[in-house]
């Protein structure tokens, strides 16, 4: 399909304003922040929270439909791409301002969304008429629209989702590790809309009663639908925190940690730093971002916690004297996370794993030092590469005065099939349950250490 011409100057209609057309500004705003992630290469928690961002200004009704929008358009990219590919002979001019996001954003409502074809298709000739660069295109985009909407079942039933929307890379990375059935149902899992996971203070029966949820064998209190969670009961009143359930099991790995001596390094946003305090521990919580500390400190007043907060680069810090037990959430690819921020998938690259490898073996050399002879240090990631976990460990095993303490299903509430050769290894295809709405979990991995004396 061709490139409509330009639109003579004399005979332009009145624009009206964005703010002016219903679910407009939603739209607008969604494709402003995938534009903003996949030109710049910014990531979505850092366009979503921007206090001069696209999503600043929206009502919250706004703002919840485009937060969903962009994240189907991430989630099913490489499929609404497919789409687009069949009607489209060629590629758009670079001089054409926000169109590839106004197409994308759009294609995700027709084929994935419960949106009405002829607003999703009208509001993005709508949006492409009120960009400069995008408005030479708007015929383009309405024929290529309609296009998609009448083909939309024949178009979804011939789509490998899996392939279409995990990068090659990390499909063959998945495929070497965990073998291709594996890869392919994490991949499946990495499309599905995630859960709300929260970590409770105390008596989760009680709290998943109140709030409509279930518990988890791991303890965590899952929900398949919720309002917005300072409406939810308990949140005022720091009875719980919002997170994944895998992300809770590190922390669970330590044991007995009352009255013990921990340090929890990159400790932002803080849930681990929660669970080690509510556990009794003396908590120091490093991280080298202060701004992120920001966030530690404001969850752990409303959660009324107690922790010493230190901003300091996690490869330098020392405490004053050795500890109990480290808890090293290290920087890792997110790999893991991708139901939950699914433009990892599209920002990382197999260059970023290899970087990152050198910087954890870095932090635990230095969590090492931290502690006492005979201390425990408890290693994990939110990646899926192997790469950042077990090669990792089984390195500092041959460099450091370490030694492995394999960790068993009694560990983690006894789901065996996320222990895995001493390691905890859960994966987005794992915890599979009756509603698929309450299947799934990050991936995580986990090794136990005790330091020799």
């Amino acid at each position: 399909m061709g490139l409509s011409p330009r639109e003579p100057q004399g005979q332009r209609s009145k624009r009206p304003a964005v703010s002016s057309v219903p679910g407009l500004a939603a739209r607008a705003a969604a494709a402003a922040a995938l534009d903003a992630i996949l030109s710049d290469g910014r990531q979505a928690d850092a366009v979503l929270e921007s206090s001069d961002g696209p999503f600043a200004a929206l009502e919250t009704r706004e703002r919840a439909l485009a937060r969903a929008i962009l994240g189907m358009s991430l989630r099913r990219h490489g499929q609404i791409r497919d789409a687009l590919g069949r009607f489209l002979d060629k590629p758009l001019p670079r001089k054409s301002g926000r169109m590839a996001a106004i197409l994308d954003t759009a294609i995700a409502q027709i084929l994935f969304m419960e949106v009405a074809d002829h607003a999703a298709v009208s509001l993005a000739v709508s949006l492409a008429d009120a960009d400069r660069d995008a408005r030479h295109f708007k015929g383009l985009a309405n024929a290529v629209l309609r296009r998609v909407a009448g083909a939309r079942d024949e178009i979804v039933a011939s789509q490998d989702a899996p392939k279409l929307n995990t990068p090659p890379w990390l499909l063959k990375s998945w495929t070497r590790a965990y073998g291709e059935a594996t890869a392919l149902a994490i991949a499946s899992a990495q499309v599905s809309e995630p859960s709300l996971d929260l970590s409770v203070k105390s008596q989760p029966a009680e709290w998943a009663e109140r709030l409509g949820g279930i518990v988890l064998p791991t303890g965590s209190i899952r929900l398949a639908s919720h309002g917005p969670l300072e409406a939810l009961p308990g949140y005022a009143d720091g009875e719980w925190w919002v997170q994944d359930a895998a992300a809770a099991l590190p922390a669970r790995l330590l044991g007995d940690i009352a009255g013990k001596s921990v340090i929890d390094l990159c400790a932002a946003p803080g849930g681990k730093t929660a669970q080690l305090a509510v556990a009794g521990a003396k908590v120091t919580a490093v991280d080298i971002s202060d701004a992120r500390l920001a966030r530690v400190r404001q969850n752990l007043a409303r959660l009324r916690l107690d922790a010493t907060v230190v901003a300091a680069d996690a490869g330098d810090y020392l405490p004053a004297e050795p500890v109990d037990a480290v808890l090293l959430d290290a920087p890792c690819s997110a790999t893991g996370t991708i139901r939950r921020h699914p433009d990892v998938a599209l920002l990382k690259r197999p260059q970023d794993v290899t970087a990152l490898v050198e910087i954890q073996a870095r932090l635990l050399q230095q969590a090492t030092r931290m502690l006492k002879p005979g201390g425990t240090l408890v290693y994990c990631t939110c990646s899926l590469q192997t790469e950042e976990g077990e090669a990792q460990i089984h390195r500092a095993l041959a460099e450091l005065p370490l030694a492995l303490e394999p960790i068993q299903p009694s560990d983690v509430g006894g789901v065996g099939e996320i222990c895995r050769n001493g390691f905890l290894r859960s994966l987005p295809s794992d915890l599979v349950m009756e509603d698929a709405r309450l299947s799934g979990l990050d991936g995580f991995f986990a090794a136990r250490l005790r330091k020799l004396g």
